[in-house]
């Protein structure tokens, strides 16, 4: 006998089910298979080994979905390069694009999604933990940006579907909040190995970036994870981008002065180019224009500047070859410089998503090149390699914008095999990363979390300070006293010895501060006199929400040693009190963990 048919609502039903345990990491995982990745590192290693083969299956299938639209809007042949493009006549595609991406965030917004968690993001403040949703949401976005030819790169689309993936993996197996943090960054790892083909580049990406340190207890998951997505990579059809490319002569010791002065010039121009996102923000914020129509905006920009200039479309990968190969001059390169650096920014400004990894490789490749040039006109004697310095140039202008100087010079190392070159990049790399903490603070991602108001300097784990809530920490049963009590009657209500201090509420447990019960003892007080002429502290009050450093810091401005803590500032409401002495151990404490983590 058959069972009754299903109907189209219990269908629904079973979906919606089938949904909800997958997000709540109900994969059918054996539970010996958990145990074994949580509590052995080969078991780890092993995982984020999966998770890279993952992370370049993603990378695979984005790459190939570029490159199909490039074919299908722009009229590329297969295997050709968006900014190899020498004529292009179509100044709406890019528009077309902002169209798509506008009807994504109004639909977003009826759903109440309005923002996504990156990778950095997840690992400073969260634990790892992403949802897999929205980053595959903002690799799509990130994806019909760079298909539509807007100036941006598909990078950033990479290493979020990459973590996101891992996060979910790792969520599914129950790990650790510190194993989350390094699956996370081993997906984004895997993402970027899978890229470029190099698997220290991707590696060295989530030691700087995503992870913001090295520690032995990384290498292995992380370099497992890189390796597996270089080889799964290989096998999917190759790298979206390789490049083969040699220095026309050996790196000398004179060589090095120049090298450092390309990453001055990299690291200035990294922090002037970072500088320009809020202003481009601003101009489309002065159209009036409603937000979301932004990207139509910028596209037609984008399209009008393509007509000029075809290179300045999409990540720049043909444009890239084009600085390294041809002898172009000085004022070519500049130019093309300077039209990539202003259409990137317009791009991102206008809301298209994705980032400036590829762009300021292109950008520091043609700055190299340009200083070559000139050094040569000028000292003949010197005889720069024109391609040497692009290839430094591209690794210190994007270890400026990236944060990432190591990641770019094993860039460089993977590229060309050639050791002496790598140490002239990483001399310029260091230099210009240097350049950009030192004058400027922020690297690209941490400047965007700058201009949204957070206060993410990297992805080290600083979620548990903010975790550390003053609710967590506060006691909810300080004594209290009327403040309308004589101090006769404190006197009695409270013996020396039988507390330290009391807050002071009126009926509806609005506080008017805390009175010392040694104080209110001393002699030739006047027993009639209120006891509220005693309080201290009145005006200096904690909420729940406060972190233990916004805590810390009433603390230091009051030089109090007991704060009240209130339901909100303004009722005041009494809902209990924090000792300094006591917030400070609770922090030390914390702070241990984190450490030994």
């Amino acid at each position: 006998m058959t069972g009754p048919a299903e109907t189209p609502h219990s269908a629904h039903r079973r979906l919606r089910a089938l949904l909800d345990w997958t997000s709540r990491g109900g994969a059918l995982v054996p539970a010996f298979l958990r145990r074994f990745v949580r509590s052995r590192e080969l078991g780890l290693v092993l995982f984020a080994a999966i998770v890279g083969v993952v992370a370049a299956a993603f990378v695979a299938l984005m790459g190939a979905l570029a490159a199909q639209a490039h074919i299908l809007f722009f009229r590329l042949q297969p295997g050709g390069r968006l900014s190899d493009l020498t004529h292009f006549d179509n100044p709406f595609v890019p528009a077309l694009g902002g169209l798509l991406l506008c009807a994504m965030t109004w639909l977003g917004a009826r759903v109440g999604r309005t923002s996504v968690v990156d990778p950095i993001e997840a690992n400073a403040l969260r634990g790892g933990r992403m949802s897999f949703r929205d980053s595959a949401l903002l690799a799509l976005q990130t994806l019909i940006s760079n298909g539509f030819g807007a100036s941006v790169g598909l990078e950033a689309g990479y290493t979020q579907i990459g973590a996101g993936a891992g996060s979910r993996m790792g969520a599914w197996m129950r790990l650790r909040r510190e194993d989350m943090r390094i699956i996370l960054a081993s997906g984004a790892a895997g993402a970027i190995a899978a890229a470029f083909n190099g698997p220290l580049t991707g590696a060295f990406y989530a030691f700087e970036l995503v992870l913001a340190q090295y520690a032995i207890a990384y290498v292995a998951p992380v370099m497992a994870a890189s390796i597996s997505a270089s080889l799964a990579m290989n096998a999917l059809g190759g790298a979206p981008f390789a490049l083969a490319i040699n220095a026309e002569r050996p790196v000398v010791a004179w060589d090095f002065p120049w090298f450092i002065l390309l990453g001055l010039v990299c690291g200035v121009i990294g922090i002037l180019w970072m500088r320009t996102l809020p202003i481009a923000e601003r101009l489309f914020a002065a159209t009036r224009a409603p937000r979301m129509t932004h990207p139509i905006i910028g596209g037609l920009i984008i399209g009008e500047m393509a007509t000029l200039n075809p290179q300045i479309l999409s990540a720049g990968h043909g444009a890239l070859e084009f600085a390294l190969f041809v002898g172009i001059g000085v004022g070519a390169a500049l130019l093309l410089a300077g039209l990539k650096m202003l259409a990137s920014t317009l791009s991102l400004g206008a809301g298209f998503r994705g980032g400036l990894f590829f762009s300021s490789l292109l950008v520091g490749a043609l700055i190299g090149r340009a200083l070559a040039l000139e050094v040569s006109a000028l000292w003949p004697q010197v005889t720069p390699d024109p391609v040497a310095f692009a290839l430094a140039g591209m690794g210190a202008l994007a270890a400026a914008v990236i944060g990432t100087p190591l990641t770019m010079s094993f860039l460089v190392l993977e590229t060309t095999s050639d050791y002496g070159l790598t140490g002239a990049v990483l001399a310029a790399a260091v230099t210009s990363n240097l350049v950009a903490r030192e004058l400027f603070g922020y690297s690209f991602s941490t400047w965007r979390f700058h201009l949204r108001g957070e206060t993410v300097r990297s992805a080290r784990d600083v979620g548990w300070v903010r975790e550390l809530t003053v609710a967590r920490l506060m006691r909810t049963d300080p004594a209290t006293a009327p403040h309308g009590t004589t101090i006769g009657a404190f006197q009695r209500l409270f013996p020396l010895g039988s507390r330290q201090r009391v807050v002071l509420v009126d009926a509806d447990r609005r506080t008017h501060g805390i009175v010392l019960v040694a104080q209110a003892h001393a002699d030739g007080l006047d027993e009639a006199a209120p006891v509220l002429s005693l309080a201290h502290t009145e005006d200096a009050l904690l909420v729940p929400a406060m972190s233990i450093k916004d805590a810390m810091r009433a603390f230091d401005e009051t030089e109090s040693d007991t704060l009240v803590v209130v339901d909100n500032m303004t009722d005041r409401r009494l809902v209990g009190s924090l000792n300094e002495t006591y917030a400070t151990r609770r922090y030390a404490e914390e702070m241990e963990r984190a450490q030994a983590l």
